[in-house]
């Protein structure tokens, strides 16, 4: 084997390599990818303006163990948790909510609100994202976010949400409907709690 075809193998393996982290060759996709829809949005052709210093945060929050991976966690009881099988999350449960937030904000007008925390110095809002799943003894889908507020003037804010859809089966064509309005009511409670 000449030269030139060993390093065009070994790279061809270097490359095999890094793959197998990222594709799960004849794993079976999931049936349902789950994703959060705002209820509120801005209208097409809606603006807003301001400097960056003065601009609302949305920073993505920090995320409990059952909801910091892509699959939609069930909580069987106070110690035991599982997964719901053929579904999960397009992306990380707490970026979805911080996208959430940020656009329910723009929807009521709240002025420029960005999602990366470069130079600002406006309000800032995160926290941390405790439940976005489906209980079994209450049979409901729940969001449960403790919110952190950092105001201009130094002052620090906290304020625990949460909000439930009962009547729900941890079913895919579900529980996706009913995390979504379940969220939707969470993000519309802290942007007016932003104010």
């Amino acid at each position: 084997m000449s030269a030139r075809m060993t390093r065009t193998f070994a790279a061809s393996l270097v490359l095999l390599a890094a793959l197998s982290g990222c594709v799960s060759i004849g794993a079976k996709p999931p049936g349902t990818l789950l994703s959060l829809t705002p209820e509120a949005e801005p209208a097409a052709g809606a603006s807003s303006s301001g400097t960056l210093a003065d601009a609302t945060v949305v920073l993505e929050p920090a995320a409990a163990a059952p909801v910091s991976v892509l699959r939609i966690p069930v909580q069987i009881n106070a110690a035991n948790v599982a997964y719901i099988k053929g579904t999960q999350w397009v992306e990380r449960p707490s970026r979805a909510f911080q996208h959430l937030i940020a656009e329910t904000l723009r929807a009521r007008g709240k002025g420029l609100v960005v999602e990366a925390d470069r130079n600002t110095s406006g309000t800032r809002v995160g926290g941390r994202l405790l439940a976005m799943g489906f209980d079994v003894p209450t049979h409901s889908a729940v969001v449960r976010f403790d919110a952190m507020k950092w105001l201009p003037d130094g002052k620090i804010e906290t304020r625990r949400f949460e909000s439930t859809v009962s009547g729900v089966d941890p079913e895919p064509d579900e529980i996706g409907p009913a995390l979504n309005r379940a969220a939707n009511k969470v993000a519309g409670e802290i942007a007016d709690w932003v104010g």
